[in-house]
């Protein structure tokens, strides 16, 4: 359960990431958030990552070997890597629809998947 615990734990810090590092660049089609200005949308970028952190620490340490969890801290690197380009990926596609993935970017990502498996090969 711990895995399991760490991996939502993760999803979850993942998309207040997301949020915080590429929602502001939405800002522009909104009027009122048009004129922010980027010391203001660093702050509220940081105010997003307050919550990623207080979710990816607790996941470190929940899946982590030395702590009773069942991942190296290679392993918990790779899994935190590849749910920020899944949610990245989910997040692109919802709100950047003009956005587009070409051939490169799914080979890529296959290669990301082949990494995932080489590093959890016992």
């Amino acid at each position: 359960m711990r895995g399991l615990y760490s991996i939502l734990l993760l999803i979850s810090s993942n998309i207040f990431m997301t949020l915080a590092w590429y929602g502001h660049l939405k800002f522009s089609e909104h009027k009122k958030l048009a004129s922010i200005s980027l010391f203001a949308v660093i702050l509220i970028s940081w105010g997003l990552a307050f919550f990623e952190y207080c979710l990816q620490v607790p996941a470190n340490r929940i899946g982590f070997k030395q702590n009773g969890g069942p991942f190296s801290l290679l392993e918990l690197k790779v899994i935190q890597e590849v749910i920020a380009l899944v949610v990245f990926l989910i997040f692109s596609f919802l709100f950047f629809k003009n956005e587009t993935f070409k051939w490169n970017h799914f080979v890529g990502l296959l290669f990301l998947v082949f990494a995932v498996y080489f590093i959890f090969k016992k």
